[in-house]
């Protein structure tokens, strides 16, 4: 697990400015304390940061083959790495270190570009082939590893693991993008490829980009997600199965790093409906884990403050702030922690996954004209009750049904609406978005998504949005800023395939979510923490926005006035703020929005 940068020369080859190549590596030195490493050669810069984990003695960078014919920075790790050291030995291949890093690169000596499609795992690299003046750079299927590009005017490229490392390039494209700014305020996140700056793209999961020099660069996917087979068994077959794959899979990744006692680390809070330390020590008592506890309290403004310079660009997620106290408890005590993400996506664990389900079973049983006018008109009609369960809230429920499968999906996912967005954002910024909608994102997935099942296709949509842009950004990004290492096992791409395969009935059966999941751990967990209501790692947001959060988030405002006001209507944003105060609405997600945009604002002002 590293941080990666470099420019090239796609042009010419003009000699780096190693100066400003070492400072943009200096500006992810969290991702990588415990080294660093370059390569300079005309018209190519590579720098590496580096968190030692496998291979202490042999894995530094940028690593070469013989010759210095080619040469690599890697940011991840290979979990099949050895596999295809026995493989590639057996091709011939002699390899000088024990790394993962060396098996990218004799993949490469024998299979060119197609080389990623060998290699399981989180990574992003770089990898420059001097014989055919060609950079090559590779994202991991599911985006667990980040990538930023941008070409720069002068006919060179920069790239790095994060933001913030490009941004200390002063030719860097500073201007924010329209389209971006009503996407964050739609999903609280910025999709792929899109950054909140025009010019600067993220490489998308499962993608390469090459570029020879003196050519145009190619943009290729690898990989989609998509079941290796249908599952022909039935749901106790499905349950076994699941869990011995998911059990291998967690056990291989224990097993390079875990030592002899497994640690466990919890975030509680003081508002007992947001709080799960009593179930987390019931499962480290019953299994003999050490665990670690902290509480998050709403007067952590270090940590808020935090946020933004962590994210480099607008993030919405709430949830930011206890994976980011949660990510610093475990660096006390390791460098490498186990994820459970990815299970709410595989396994439909989300409610709207049900709604989707329901509301599509009406579209296609109502002719689009009569959904339209008639849920239109109830949806226009019906209470905003946004207080209640969103089981109870049947005015979004008239419009979700009133709309098309991808706006009635967006509805499901969305932060704020349209209608909010309109009288939020500035007329500047609604005029200079050109016709750009949100909901067509989710059409584009859904267009390509391998299956016809409504859930099976917005399931699809999260694993291409939802996951990479919020929670997989959400814990690479908290979890480097600690310098610590999380791995995903519910992502390993074999076993992503093989649950595409289950059939949505043993996933949501009986409006329960993730059924197949909470049968195969029945033999491990018991039932009352299984089967117990769904709670999301949230913090009490409307509550802290009534007190502490209220107050910072005010005089914010106040500071970032001016620059807001380029972007926002001001009078909007201080009736939402007086009208959730008083308990009026619950205005705390777009306000959290609002005030780490505010944060990116005054980072990007000092920065430029």
């Amino acid at each position: 697990m590293c941080g990666i940068t470099g420019w090239f020369d796609c042009k010419e080859r003009r000699p780096p400015n190693q100066t400003l190549a070492r400072a943009m590596n200096d500006a992810i030195r969290h991702r990588g304390p415990d080294g660093e490493g370059y390569h300079f050669e005309p018209g190519l810069a590579l720098g590496h940061r580096r968190l030692a984990i496998i291979d202490l003695q042999t894995g530094d960078q940028p690593m070469f083959t013989e010759g210095q014919r080619v040469a690599i920075v890697f940011n991840g790790e290979i979990y099949n790495y050895r596999e295809l050291r026995a493989i590639l030995g057996d091709l011939g291949h002699v390899f000088g270190t024990r790394s993962d890093t060396e098996v990218i690169l004799r993949a490469w000596m024998q299979w060119g570009r197609r080389c990623v499609e060998h290699l399981h795992g989180m990574f992003a690299f770089a990898l420059w082939d001097r014989r055919d003046q060609m950079l090559f750079l590779a994202r991991d299927r599911l985006g667990e590893k980040p990538l930023y590009y941008a070409p720069l005017p002068d006919g060179s490229l920069i790239f790095g693991s994060e933001l913030k490392a490009l941004a200390v390039h002063p030719a860097m494209p500073r201007k924010v993008d329209p389209c971006a700014i009503e996407e964050f305020f739609t999903f609280g996140y910025i999709n792929d490829p899109r950054t909140i700056y025009q010019g600067v793209k993220k490489l998308e999961a499962a993608h390469t980009l090459t570029w020879n020099r003196g050519s145009s660069a190619i943009l290729e996917s690898y990989w989609t997600p998509r079941p290796t087979r249908p599952f022909e068994g039935g749901p106790d077959e499905a349950a076994d199965e699941l869990r011995e794959r998911l059990g291998s899979a967690v056990t291989a990744m224990m097993a390079r790093s875990v030592p002899e006692t497994v640690e466990c680390f919890t975030i509680g809070f003081e508002e007992t409906q947001f709080d799960e330390r009593v179930y987390a020590a019931a499962v480290a008592e019953r299994y003999g884990l050490r665990q670690s506890v902290e509480t998050v309290q709403s007067d952590d403004m270090e940590s808020v403050a935090k946020l933004p310079a962590i994210f480099d660009e607008p993030f919405g997620d709430s949830s930011a702030l206890p994976t980011y106290r949660l990510a610093r408890l475990a660096r006390r005590s390791v460098k490498v922690a186990l994820s459970g993400d990815g299970g709410d996506e595989l396994f439909a664990g989300y409610l709207r996954y049900l709604f989707h389900s329901r509301e599509e079973s009406v579209r296609a049983m109502v002719p689009s004209a009569i959904r339209k006018r008639l849920f239109g008109s109830l949806a226009s009609v019906y209470p905003q009750l946004d207080w209640a369960p969103r089981i109870f809230r049947a005015r979004q429920t008239f419009r979700e049904l009133s709309c098309d499968t991808a706006e009635g999906y967006l509805h499901n996912v969305c932060i704020m609406d349209e209608e909010a967005r309109c009288r939020l954002l500035s007329p500047a910024v609604r005029a200079a978005m050109t016709g750009y909608r949100p909901a067509d994102i989710i059409a584009h997935h859904m267009r390509h998504a391998p299956s016809d099942d409504a859930v099976a296709v917005a399931q699809y949509v999260d694993l291409k949005t939802w996951l990479v842009g919020d929670i997989l950004t959400k814990v690479d990004r908290t979890s480097m800023a600690c310098g610590l290492e999380v791995r995903v096992p519910m992502l390993d791409p074999s076993f992503v395939e093989w649950t595409l395969g289950l059939p949505t009935s043993v996933k949501l059966r009986g409006g329960e979510g993730k059924f197949v999941l909470k049968q195969a751990l029945e033999p491990v967990l018991p039932k009352d923490l299984l089967y117990r209501r769904k709670q999301g790692f949230s913090i009490p947001l409307a509550h802290w926005f009534r007190g502490g959060f209220g107050v910072d988030f005010e005089r914010a405002l106040v500071r970032r006035r001016d620059q807001l006001a380029e972007y926002f209507n001001i009078a909007e944003v201080q009736s939402m703020l007086a009208r959730h105060q008083k308990g009026s609405r619950d205005f705390s997600r777009p306000l959290w929005l609002l005030w780490m945009f505010a944060g990116f604002i005054e980072r990007n002002e000092s920065a430029a």
